[in-house]
């Protein structure tokens, strides 16, 4: 269901290569790091112990630093300031943990609020966002980065976005909406909640193309940075 906003991995791009964690779960349901680190790992030994190399690519930088390094720990919700910070802005959400812990800002993605939202209930209980031990990581890791330049980069989000519009995105995003509304709907990714919003007449059908490329590009110089810190 979630194939052209995510740009899913056809079977054709496979090409026989077996791919994994692909159509693992229904939209309506979560997937957590936890489930990620959990799932990762299975298939890593699986994998190594055919004599092949697991190759790990695109997806959530911090999905990567919790199956090197470990999650953070744990941290029981705290349903009534939940329902508090849900009511802020993506950018007060922000701003508080800049203030609160300036060492969490500088990793955390500005723009996905439930992770903002988890992280201030951990400051909330324990002061910062505890720090864990990264001075080893749980695997042996080569990393290939490929680190095209500015323009090019911002050219090619563009034309990746300008092709999800033609093939369908709008289309695409009204069936997810309606099957697993709204609220859902803003977790799934920038894709979903800026088409979401076109959906719910917040914004112009005109301004998608804009707003999608100038958010997904600030998206990719965070992750961009993130990486570095994460590789070195």
């Amino acid at each position: 269901m979630l194939d052209i906003g995510t740009e899913k991995t056809s079977h054709e791009e496979m090409d026989g290569i077996p791919h994994h964690l692909i159509d693992i779960r229904d939209p309506k349901e979560t997937y957590s790091a936890g489930d990620f680190v959990k799932d990762a790992s299975r298939l890593i030994e699986e994998i190594r112990s055919r004599g092949k190399r697991p190759i790990l690519a695109g997806g959530t930088h911090f999905y990567f630093d919790a199956l090197l390094y470990g999650l953070p720990e744990e941290t029981e919700p705290n349903p009534d300031l939940r329902e508090e910070l849900e009511k802020r802005s993506t950018d007060s959400l922000m701003e508080e943990i800049r203030t609160r812990d300036p060492r969490r800002a500088e990793r955390i993605d500005p723009l996905n609020r439930r992770r903002l939202v988890r992280a201030l209930e951990i400051i909330e209980t324990h002061g910062q966002v505890p720090e864990r031990d990264m001075l080893e990581a749980r695997y042996p890791v080569e990393w290939i980065i490929l680190n095209p330049e500015r323009d090019e980069l911002r050219a090619r989000i563009r034309a990746r976005l300008e092709s999800a519009l033609k093939n369908g995105l709008i289309e695409e995003v009204r069936t997810v909406r309606a099957y697993v509304g709204d609220e859902r709907l803003n977790e799934l990714g920038l894709e979903y909640r800026i088409v979401g919003e076109f959906l719910r007449n917040e914004r112009s059908e005109e301004s998608l193309l804009h707003s999608l490329s100038t958010k997904v590009w600030h998206y990719a110089r965070h992750q961009k940075a993130w990486l570095r810190k994460l590789a070195t």
